[in-house]
């Protein structure tokens, strides 16, 4: 099943908000119903592939005539991303960067037999898995570009249950794959919020971070080896667990999203399916009481396997459980919701749940019962299909975050609150701007800030400053451009800063020996020559 087009998700999932919320909406924050209809994918049409009959006739000869298609709904579904400013330019109809083809390669090989026949002709590629991406990483700099399905490379090619290592394709969706391991008695334990639709290769193209990260780690942890496929060949990597034998290409491949190469499989670490899962909501009175016993348990321990934190915004407005949104699930209670979640054996996890009870109590946090975990845990990837609702109905909705070392947590907190407020208060559309902890490390944390807001007369134009002033004071707060959302092109100018010229060069150098005429994925990570 594809993705809705001009959405989130499965389309039978789609919900509109309650009357309670819209009003909510209107009166806070201003928020007008929109003035025309929303299009119809019937009614939005691309312009004519230009791509030459021979490059077309050599896209065939590389996967078969039936896996290059060209037909405007096929186009239309791999234009952009999912970001707000991806959806509302697809919702008016704007879709001057579509494809001039999209075709489905089976195997490396056919990957491969692509990028020539690509370096051939001229044309751009974008490799394209679950198409979730929030941040411009569809979005290239390049008119005459393919995009790259990775759909047909979808299965578990070994799973080595001594070593606890299983290969999977690029093009496997998230569920499937835990479907597959889960078969065999394993899970990989990665569940960000774009579970059901995102896919291996686009986690590990990412650097992606799941919801359970205190526990399992994030994507890229888990990630033993890879292999690329590049215009100028194959590079394999990952012969054991570690190595001592130079510097690690993984990590050069892992976060590179698409701009190097097509990851065509990933070797992970896999984990025995957990016997138990138990999630609990505690209560505290402020976001800094709350921020202070996280940073305890993630440096002392007990670690939980989920372990996250809303500020008084979100706690109130409900968006911490957002099937649930427009309820104090705190009970009635003022401060902030944390979500504890352990999974594991029976033994192991009550003896952890019981020690980080003991902490969580003494840091001044009060047990709130397992509702709003298990409710939590029920919600935990209901929040894209809410921002379509808020987009329905005239609101404007987008999310950012960033992560910091835990003595710059506070100062980038305010920081970018301060510059989404008085951006778009400035704008005339005063936001309401909500936090949370969405992933916590010894050394720091992620903040994950969710922005509410009315649309404005050009929602994208309207957005853009505020963006950029949020970039400026993520950097200049001492974090870091993204987590776990990657650079696209939405961030590629503040990373370009962040990771400093000589680095930046390094790079560059290896975009050229990989992708010498700039095809893969031109201005997406770094700028294009």
């Amino acid at each position: 099943m594809d993705m809705l087009w001009n959405g989130w998700g499965d389309p039978a999932k789609a919900a509109p908000l309650p009357e309670t919320v819209t009003g909510l909406l209107r009166d806070l924050l201003g928020v007008k119903p929109r003035s025309t209809p929303a299009l119809g994918l019937e009614d939005v049409r691309p312009p004519a592939p230009t791509a030459a009959p021979a490059a077309l006739r050599a896209l065939a000869a590389a996967v078969g005539d039936e896996h290059v298609r060209t037909d405007a709904e096929s186009r239309v579904r791999h234009t952009r991303g999912k970001s707000t400013p991806d959806l509302l330019r697809l919702r008016a109809g704007d879709v001057t960067d579509v494809p001039q083809a999209v075709v489905l390669p089976a195997d490396h090989d056919e990957v491969l037999a692509v990028l020539r026949a690509c370096a051939a002709h001229g044309l751009a590629v974008v490799p394209f898995g679950g198409g979730t991406s929030v941040v411009g990483g569809l979005a290239p700099q390049r008119s005459a570009f393919v995009a790259l399905d990775l759909r047909r490379m979808n299965g578990l090619l070994d799973l080595d249950p001594v070593s606890r290592t299983a290969v999977l394709q690029p093009g496997l969706r998230a569920p499937e794959a835990e479907a597959l391991l889960a078969e065999h008695g394993f899970t990989l334990g990665h569940f960000p919020q774009s579970f059901e639709w995102a896919t291996i290769g686009g986690f590990a193209a990412a650097r992606s971070s799941g919801q359970a990260s205190a526990g399992y780690g994030r994507f890229d942890e888990m990630v033993l080896g890879l292999t690329l496929a590049t215009p100028e060949g194959t590079i394999e990597t990952g012969r054991a667990p570690r190595s001592a034998a130079g510097p690690d290409l993984r990590q050069l491949i892992l976060g590179s999203e698409g701009a190097f190469g097509v990851i065509t499989s990933v070797t992970v670490r896999i984990r025995p399916l957990p016997e138990v899962r138990v999630y609990e909501g505690w209560r505290f009175g402020s976001f800094q009481e709350g921020a202070a016993a996280l940073r305890r348990l993630a440096q002392d321990g007990p670690r939980p396997t989920v372990l996250r934190l809303s500020d008084e915004t979100e706690t109130l407005i409900g968006l911490a459980q957002p099937d649930a949104i427009g309820a104090d699930l705190t009970q009635g209670g003022a401060g902030c919701l944390a979500i504890t979640g352990y999974e594991g054996t029976a033994e192991d996890t009550a003896y952890r749940r019981e020690r980080a009870a003991a902490v969580l109590t003494d840091c001044g946090g009060t047990l709130a019962g397992t509702e709003p975990g298990e409710r939590w845990a029920h919600g935990r990837y209901s929040a894209p299909y809410l921002r379509d609702a808020l987009l329905d109905v005239g609101a404007f909705a987008e999310t950012l975050e960033t992560a910091a070392f835990w003595s710059r947590v506070p100062e980038l907190y305010t920081a970018v609150r301060t510059a989404l407020t008085d951006t778009l208060t400035r704008a005339g559309t005063p936001p309401l701007v909500m936090c949370h902890i969405s992933h916590v490390y010894e050394n720091g944390a992620s903040l994950y800030f969710t922005v509410v807001s009315a649309q404005g007369e050009d929602p994208v134009a309207h957005w853009t400053p505020a963006k950029h002033a949020a970039n400026e004071a993520v950097l200049a707060a001492g974090g870091t451009i993204s987590h776990h959302h990657g650079v696209g092109t939405d961030h590629r100018d503040w990373y370009v800063r962040e990771a400093g010229p000589l680095g930046v060069s390094a790079l560059r150098a290896v975009k050229r020996r990989l992708d010498p005429e700039g095809l893969l994925n031109p201005g997406v990570l770094l700028p294009t020559d």
